[in-house]
């Protein structure tokens, strides 16, 4: 084992007699050590409840013969920073996190590695640590909050955002937005349609590196005590027999992922995670791959923020295992890749998989909601490294219109909010790009205003920043190379026509490419906004979007 390099040996006497001082016994010193990496907090629903999933993890770890030990890594709540300048610390957490995986692997050589996640970065950020620390781990996701409800309405957190813009349109009272404010929330678990956290704990699954049906388990219900007490039995299982992340983790089962998220209108934001993953494991995938897999999966789960259900109620109806299920049956998913049990991707579907009679949040795919998946890669003189564009959430494929151009999403917030956005407008947000913001934040404050005020269908938005997995609409992000770097959108003026065609998969500007080289040569980049610390390395070190705005390690 490799935590027999600090039991064993007349010199580890000293690493011995620490152990002996949290509780270690004599008869421990044989047994597996893992470690529990918890992003608890109690600073938001997303990651509430994570301390007392933790005992329970623990339970199931001491059962199966494993000593364990709990730390902490941090969490950011995209829901409470959205907006603020506190989002550029969202992306840049997802790095922090993974290094604190790897950090703690290493200086403890532990057996084994298992993160507990909620919100948004917590699940890639783990995924990434737990890889790069070369053992036997798994991630698990604390669940799906409950949807609030108000008069008769099942709401998220997305139905607040939406409300500020149509309070600002005098769409509703204050009164009204006061009350969908006050019962989006019911308590804990992680933001509660197909966005980013949902679309990426089902990510996990489908990558085997969760337990089949574990992540789809709402928060507060019962059943989500049991399953992570035989989560803990699993890790042993794959400890004993060293069955690590590296060994299942292949270019297919990362296909299998993108098709799920495909499958379901899943969130942009899987896109970058899923490269960033794709690179800590050595496996080769680009945005090409999201395009061709999204174009052959059609969309069968009519999930929130497009379509009418929530993530409990997809748990209600089945689980992920019935969306596997399904993509299983239509030759969608390659069933014979495996997982950490050991066992294939269609053997624990299988042993699983349920309905729910009359359910209709999960469809066959002959009955498919869309013919097409929900990603769309775009490339253009705007964008030649590519930008992602979620068609699960509009029903346009096609916009011409004058650009609108703003240096940082302040600015369009305050002119979307005074209502100096018109129909046919194209809305650019830059200098919000991996390096330019820095941290990409997500534009979800601009999108539900746009949204609430009746313009989701009206207008397009293009930025080099992310949007949340609650955006719809044609919204258009992770424009590579970015404002930041000199990246065309860093040329764009007011008034520019923007050109956006999805069936040809382009995004352009119509301006003769004579002029958008006599503009970059009077383009100057922006000032880094941060001149030391966190931000400043990670400006430094970022890659672009297209690339999983992964670090250089170099």
């Amino acid at each position: 084992m490799r935590s027999d390099r600090i039991k064993s040996g007349i010199q580890q006497a000293p690493a011995r007699s620490m152990l002996r001082a949290v509780g270690v016994g004599d008869e421990d010193f044989a047994k597996p050590f893992v470690g529990i990496v918890n992003t608890f907090t109690d600073g938001m629903p997303c990651n509430m409840h994570l301390r007392e999933m933790a005992g329970w993890l623990r339970e199931g770890l001491r059962e199966a013969g494993v000593v364990c030990f709990e730390f902490g890594a941090p969490a950011i709540s995209d829901g409470i920073a959205m907006g603020t300048p506190g989002m550029r610390a969202s992306l840049v957490s997802r790095e922090v996190i993974a290094d604190s995986v790897e950090l703690v692997s290493m200086g403890y050589l532990y057996d084994g590695m298992v993160v507990l996640s909620g919100c948004d970065k917590t699940i890639p950020g783990g995924v990434m640590g737990v890889i790069r620390s070369g053992v036997p781990g798994m991630v698990l996701y604390g669940g799906t909050i409950a949807p609030g409800v108000w008069k008769d309405r099942k709401l998220t957190i997305v139905s607040v955002f939406e409300a500020v813009g149509q309070f600002a349109a005098g769409r509703i009272s204050e009164e009204e937005l006061a009350a969908i404010e006050k019962h989006a929330i019911p308590g804990a678990g992680a933001c509660g349609g197909q966005y980013t956290a949902n679309t990426m704990a089902m990510v996990l699954e489908a990558l085997g590196i969760s337990p089949m049906g574990f992540n789809s388990i709402p928060a507060v219900l019962p059943e989500k005590v049991e399953a992570t007490r035989r989560a803990g039995h699993i890790l042993a299982a794959a400890i004993r027999n060293e069955w690590r992340p590296q060994d299942f983790l292949t270019r297919q089962s990362f296909l299998n992922a993108i098709a799920t998220v495909a499958a379901t209108g899943g969130s942009t934001n899987a896109v970058l995670h899923l490269l960033a993953i794709a690179h800590e494991v050595g496996v080769s995938l680009s945005l090409d791959d999201f395009d061709l897999v999204s174009e052959k999966t059609p969309v069968i789960a009519d999930l929130r923020p497009w379509g009418r259900y929530t993530a409990w109620e997809l748990y209600e109806a089945g689980g992920t295992p019935l969306v596997f299920h399904r993509l299983l049956e239509a030759g969608l998913l390659d069933g014979e890749q495996k997982t950490v049990t050991g066992r294939t991707l269609a053997e624990e579907v299988q042993a699983c998989v349920r309905e729910a009679s009359g359910q209709e949040v999960v469809v066959p795919v002959q009955n498919a909601f869309k013919p097409h998946g929900g990603l769309v890669i775009l490339r253009g003189n705007l964008a030649p490294d590519g930008a992602v564009l979620k068609v699960a959430g509009t029903e346009r494929t096609s916009f011409e219109g004058p650009a609108r151009v703003f240096d940082s999403e302040e600015e369009a917030m305050r002119q979307v909010l005074s209502g100096q956005i018109r129909p046919g407008d194209a809305v650019v947000i830059r200098y919000v790009g991996p390096k330019g913001a820095p941290g990409m934040p997500e534009m979800l404050s601009v999108t539900s205003a746009l949204v609430g005020e009746g313009l989701g269908a009206e207008v397009a938005l293009l930025t080099d920043g992310r949007f949340s997995g609650g955006t719809r609409g044609l919204m258009i992000g992770h424009i590579a190379p970015e404002a930041q770097v000199g990246g065309p959108i860093a040329l764009l003026q007011d008034g520019d026509t923007i050109r956006i065609d999805v069936d040809s998969r382009t995004l352009e500007v119509q301006i003769p490419q004579e002029e958008l080289e006599r503009r970059r040569s009077r383009w100057q980049p922006k000032p880094p906004v941060f001149a030391h610390g966190l931000f400043a390395r990670y400006a430094a070190l970022v890659q672009q979007a297209d690339r999983g705005a992964v670090l250089s390690d170099r």
